[in-house]
Formats: C-alpha cells, sequence, structure tokens
C-alpha cells in the first residue's frame, strides 16, 4: 500500500463514527463523580484546587470504562494514585526546565513500556502524562505541591465510590463477556446448517477466559450463574462441528442432514436463550420448538455411529448449560439452585467453587516488570514506541515553549494522547484529535468570549462535557475528543487560566502534536509486515502441537486426565489471535509484502484455520478413559509434532515447508491402517491443510 493511500485509509478510520450501544446511566454516574468532586472542591478550596479534583476524577472515571476485568474501583484509585504522584514530581520541577524536560522523558518512556502489561495501563500511563502537563500550569507553589497531589488522589475516590453503590446490575461488567460465548456459539450452529465446515471466530471465548479470572473480592461477589457457563461453552463448540462435518458425520443430503440440521438450529435457540439469562440475570425461557426439537426421538433411529454420540453429547451439555444460566437464590450465606451446575468442586466435597484467579495490582508488579523487562530489545514495537513518543514530548515540549503562542503544552499533550505502538492507530488518532479539537476548541471558546461563563457556570459546562465524552467514547476518538477539547477549556476557564488563548493558537499547536507523533513514526517505525512470516510460524508451530497432543491421547487413553489438551488449544487461538491481529495492523502499512502477498495471507490462513478444525473434530470424539488404545496414533502424533515443528522453522527462514515424516507415516499406513475410522480420516485431511499452506507460500515466493 502506498503513503498516500495508507494516509486515507487511515484519516477515514479515524474520523469514522460508529453506531454503539449507549449507556448513559454508566456516563451520568461517571459525571456525577465528577460534579461532586468539583463543587465539594470549589466550596472548600477555590478554582485551582477545583481545577486539580476535577482532573483526578476526570481521569479515575475513564479508568473505570476501561476493557479490564479488575474491579472497577480498583482502577480508579490506581489511576488516581499514579496521578497523583505524577502530578506531584512535575510541580517540584516545573520551575526548572531542564529538570522538568527530564522527568517529561522519563515518565514518557515508562508509559510508553506500560503497553506491554495491556492496553488499560497504557492507556492510563499515557493520561497521567497528559494531564501532568496540564495541571502543573495552573497557579501554585512548591509548597501547596503535595496538597495538589493529595486533591488529585482524592477526585479518583468519589468515581470509585460510585461504581460500587449503586450497583446498576450485579456482575455487570462480567455478565456480557461470559454470555458473548453463548450468542458466538448460537450463531456457529446456526451457520453449520447450510455450512457444515463453517469456520469459528475464537476471541469471543477468549474474551469470557479472561473475564473468567477473578480476584478474591470478585470471587467473593460474583453471581452464581456466572459459574461453569464459559467450560461449557468450550465443550460444545467441537461437538457442534462434528456433528455438522460431512467428514465424520452424516451425508451433505438425505433424512440424516436433515435431523441435524433442526438439532443445530434448536441448540442455537436454546444458548441464545441461556445468554440471554447470564446477562441479565434472569430465568431462563426456552422455545418449545427448541425444546420439541432436541427431545425428537427420530434423532436415535435416524442418526447411527459417532453423528448418534454427538447429537446425544450435544443435548446433554444444553441441559447442562441451562442449568447453569438459571439464576440461584441466596440463602443463609450460600447460593441454591434446583441443579447441581454450580461448576467444579473444592477438595474432600467442600462444594467450594474452583475459579481462575487473578492477582492483585500489588501481586502484579513484578509480572509487569518482568514484561516491560522483555520488551528491552531493539526490534520490540513497544520499545520502540517508548523511545518514539519519549523523543516527540521532549521535542513538542520544547517547540511548544519557542512559539509565540502560550499554553505550548497543548503539542506534546496532543502527541502523548494519539501516539499508540502500531502505525494505524498511531495516525488515526492524529486526523481524529485535531478534528475533535478542532470542533470542541471553538465551540468552547464560542462560549466562552460570547457568554463570558462564571466559575460555576464554567464548572457545570465542564461537567456536561465530561458527560458527553463519557456517552460517546465508545463510538469513536473523533467523538470524543471534541467533548475533551471543549472540558479542558471550560476547567481551565474555571481556574482563571486559558481564556485569553484563540482557537487559532490552541488547534495549531494540536496540529503540530499530531505531526510530530505522524512524523516520528514514519523515521522510527515498527512495521508489521515484515513480521507476519514469523507470526505465521508462531500459528503453525502452535496448531501442530495442538493436534499432536490430541492425537497422542488416542494412543493412550487410559492414562490420566490430561490438561495438556486444554493448554494446546488456548495456545493456539492465542497464536491466531496474534496472526489476525498482525494482518489487521499490517493491512494499512506503507509496506510491501516482503515475502507474503495478500492472497497467500488468506490461503496461509484457510490452511490454518481448517488444520486446528480437523484436529478440533478428533478432540470432540477422544476415547472414555479405559477404552482400548490405537497404537497407530502414537507414531501419528510424533510425525505431527516434527512436521510442525520443521515447518515453522521453514516458514520463518523463507523457505516452502516440506511434510515428508508425514507422508511417510501415512504411506506406512496404506498397508496397514488403524482401526480407527475418524483418526485415517483425519490424517489425511491435517496432510492436505499443510500442502494448502505449502502451495500458498510457494505461489507468494513466485509472485515476488
Amino acid at each position: 500500500m502506498s503513503w498516500l493511500r495508507a494516509l486515507k485509509e487511515t484519516a477515514r478510520s479515524g474520523l469514522t463514527v460508529e453506531r454503539r450501544r449507549l449507556e448513559p446511566a454508566i456516563a451520568a454516574r461517571g459525571a456525577l463523580g465528577l460534579a461532586l468532586v468539583v463543587g465539594f472542591s470549589l466550596a472548600l478550596f477555590g478554582p485551582a484546587v477545583a481545577a486539580s479534583s476535577a482532573f483526578g476524577a476526570f481521569q479515575a472515571a475513564i479508568a473505570t470504562f476501561q476493557r479490564s476485568w479488575r474491579p472497577r474501583p480498583t482502577l480508579a484509585l490506581a489511576s488516581g494514585a499514579s496521578l497523583a504522584v505524577s502530578t506531584f514530581l512535575g510541580y517540584l520541577t516545573a520551575a526548572h526546565t531542564v529538570l522538568f524536560l527530564a522527568l517529561l522523558v522519563l515518565w514518557t518512556f515508562l508509559s510508553g513500556l506500560a503497553w506491554a502489561a495491556g492496553p488499560t495501563a497504557g492507556i492510563i500511563a499515557s493520561s497521567n502524562v497528559a494531564i501532568m502537563l496540564v495541571t502543573v500550569t495552573l497557579p501554585t507553589s512548591v509548597a501547596t505541591a503535595a496538597g495538589h497531589a493529595a486533591v488529585l488522589w482524592g477526585g479518583g475516590v468519589c468515581p470509585a465510590a460510585l461504581v460500587v453503590h449503586p450497583r446498576l446490575r450485579r456482575g455487570g461488567p462480567t455478565r456480557d463477556p461470559r454470555a458473548q460465548g453463548g450468542p458466538a456459539e448460537a450463531d456457529y450452529a446456526r451457520r453449520l446448517r447450510h455450512d457444515p465446515v463453517a469456520p469459528f471466530d475464537p476471541v469471543p471465548l477468549m474474551t469470557a477466559r479472561n473475564a473468567a479470572a477473578v480476584t478474591p473480592r470478585q470471587a467473593r461477589t460474583r453471581p452464581a450463574e456466572l459459574y461453569g457457563a464459559r467450560g461449557l461453552a468450550e465443550r460444545i463448540r467441537p461437538v457442534l462441528a462434528s456433528l455438522a462435518d460431512p467428514a465424520v458425520g452424516v451425508p451433505e443430503e438425505g433424512p440424516a442432514r436433515a435431523r441435524v440440521r433442526e438439532v443445530l438450529g434448536a441448540a442455537g435457540e436454546v444458548l441464545d436463550a441461556a445468554a440471554h439469562a447470564i446477562r441479565h440475570g434472569e430465568p431462563v425461557v426456552l422455545p418449545p420448538t427448541a425444546q420439541a426439537a432436541l427431545r425428537n426421538p427420530d434423532t436415535v433411529t435416524i442418526l447411527r455411529g459417532p453423528p448418534r454420540r454427538a447429537a446425544l453429547r450435544l443435548v446433554a451439555l444444553l441441559d447442562d448449560v441451562v442449568e447453569t444460566a438459571e439464576p440461584r437464590t441466596e440463602t443463609a450465606g450460600t447460593k441454591e439452585t434446583a441443579g447441581a451446575a454450580a461448576g467444579p468442586v473444592g477438595p474432600a466435597g467442600a462444594g467450594r467453587r474452583v475459579h481462575r484467579t487473578r492477582p492483585t495490582l500489588i501481586g502484579l508488579a513484578p509480572v509487569v516488570l518482568a514484561k516491560a523487562r522483555a520488551e528491552l530489545r531493539p526490534d520490540s514495537p513497544i520499545l520502540r514506541h517508548a523511545v518514539r513518543v519519549s523523543a516527540v514530548a521532549a521535542a513538542g515540549y520544547l517547540l511548544g515553549a519557542w512559539l509565540p503562542f502560550g499554553h505550548g503544552y497543548w503539542a506534546p499533550m496532543a502527541s502523548v494522547m494519539v501516539m499508540r505502538p502500531d502505525f494505524s492507530q498511531t495516525y488515526a488518532r492524529a486526523v481524529a484529535r485535531f478534528g475533535g479539537t478542532l470542533v470542541g476548541v471553538a465551540l468552547a471558546t464560542a462560549v466562552v468570549q460570547s457568554a463570558h461563563p462564571g466559575t460555576y457556570l464554567s464548572a457545570a459546562l465542564a461537567v456536561l462535557c465530561a458527560f458527553g465524552m463519557y456517552l460517546l467514547m465508545r463510538t469513536g476518538y473523533a467523538a470524543a475528543q471534541v467533548f475533551v477539547s471543549a472540558y479542558v477549556v471550560f476547567l481551565l476557564g474555571m481556574a482563571g487560566a486559558g481564556l485569553g488563548q484563540t482557537v487559532r493558537d490552541r488547534v495549531l499547536l494540536t496540529l503540530v502534536g499530531g505531526l510530530l507523533a505522524m512524523l516520528s513514526y514514519a523515521v522510527y517505525p515498527a512495521w508489521e509486515t515484515p513480521r507476519l512470516r514469523g507470526r505465521l510460524a508462531d500459528w503453525l508451530a502452535s496448531v501442530g502441537a495442538y493436534a499432536a497432543v490430541v492425537t497422542a491421547r488416542y494412543a493412550d487413553p487410559a492414562g490420566p486426565a490430561s490438561p495438556d489438551v486444554r493448554e494446546a488449544l488456548l495456545r493456539t487461538r492465542a497464536a491466531r489471535v496474534a496472526w489476525q491481529e498482525a494482518v489487521a495492523r499490517a493491512t494499512h502499512e506503507p509496506v510491501r509484502h516482503r515475502g507474503l502477498s495478500h492472497a497467500a495471507v488468506e490461503q496461509a490462513e484457510h490452511a490454518l484455520a481448517e488444520f486446528g478444525r480437523v484436529a478440533m473434530l478428533l478432540e470432540a470424539h477422544l476415547p472414555e478413559h479405559g477404552a482400548p488404545p490405537v497404537p497407530a496414533a502414537a507414531t501419528l502424533a510424533e510425525s505431527l509434532h516434527r512436521s510442525a515443528e520443521r515447518g515453522a522453522k521453514d516458514v520463518r527462514e523463507r523457505r516452502e515447508p516440506q511434510w515428508d515424516d508425514l507422508r511417510e507415516t501415512l504411506a506406512a499406513w496404506s498397508a496397514a491402517p488403524p482401526d480407527h475410522f475418524l483418526l485415517d480420516k483425519g490424517a489425511v485431511l491435517l496432510l492436505g491443510c499443510l500442502e494448502e499452506l505449502t502451495t500458498a507460500l510457494a505461489e507468494s515466493g513466485r509472485r515476488r
């Protein structure tokens, strides 16, 4: 993609306003917390302190809107505390340009490394730097710096308290993601009716898994119906695939296929009903037609062999889903239900639910430090982002101080807020920031200059702008930026600062900051396109290991229960999502493919997705504990493991992968195939997928 086209695409993306479900009640809660903080500070301490506390409350409320499964009060308090430390140090060094510049470089570098811990940490850290640039310009002295820092932290206490009381919906932050697996699999079941080999996007199940990890506090307050649903959704997916696939199920046409379509449609309705019950905490209401279809005795008479077993297993799993989704009643400190779908229990029959634990923020510190340390390598996108953002912040600060506009912090603030570790987001946000600032500052300044609002009216207008930002922040960065820019104008006007600055000056400084951010990525990029082969190799190695682990279970079904199958599946999903995200980022990069054409990317992705689907079919029919072993499966597992490792190495080194080990194994089976219909067919299908991958890479090499 050329630079001109890349700029056009990112600009269009940045200015797009998406249609999202608005949540005015949650936005009003955030604005209410801000209003309480501003009003209290104005009444007791005056406009300057009120402005500081307002920035703290604003930032803390934004932290609670971030996509995180941690308790929202914890995020608000952590955001307020980190902002207080940043601003306190900024106050101490603001009078000395060299010291403040050194602090700014250090703080922005650390905020760039914070992206190693995830988007939430990166956004909060970047916002802390941006707000520090604003708050240190407010009238104060070193003697009162600690007081202002305490006020900033106190500004985060009110939003944290309002997140807890009142609760708009018990368990709300995790209900929606935990329920996402149901609609995703319901849609999958309906698509399988018409396309028996339809693909499945694992992202909803991965999101549900992340939401399932809880801290001790969350475990004590989690509604009981949120237990168990994710595990059942994980078990249903391979059963749906095996029931629909003609290679291991019923023919593509005929009475058996019609029966399968009816069962799949009914399964979709049941999964939707269960997801609705989980999301809203209501009893499950099943459509009578779905119940009749699942209980139809024709299923047993028409279907034979593996399809019959898959259908019966699907019905049993759907019963468990309905039972799990029913809201529990709490009596005598316990959660009770008519069934026993409480999920796994603890040792010695104690009835204690086992859940995925999440470390506290303090316990997470060593993990974050280890991740940040791992990014300290020349080819790391996170390290490159940290270097870029620190250099741009320093350059923007010096340039803003040199330009004759005053309030030069608008330039570095714009740079810090728009810069992200990847090209597309940085350029899209730079365009959106400029457009939103142009509109927001123009409207707010027009109001200030025409109405001349006093302190309290400026505070009220700032709260109103904060409400608009909270309401529209998920619809796009440009729409939210309109209200953020106006919020800063009214807040500084309340404190008696910045009223004389013109629209032209603020917009020009924002434009300077955005251009610096865009130029820095062009000069010191971290392109994703050259790393696509490495991402593809990682996916190949992980999905090959998953197929090998599944196949090995056929050779030793009497062995201990193996969590390695589950772990291999999770690694495969993570590698697949990393590949898809890399492809999405590379799509708009002005870089040549360097070995992977767009056609090769699509064909290779299809090949490995199909390889994973075949491995999932094998997992759906794993033998029961104590079933007779299939000795040939051990040979196939070893062959799959070696082939995947060698193939991944070949992909990384830009060679065409070969699958001689797997071909030799299948050739040896021609005389004496294994005594298992699915294993024999599955091995052939797996080899076909790998050969399709080789074809895709070979054609891409010829096009270079």
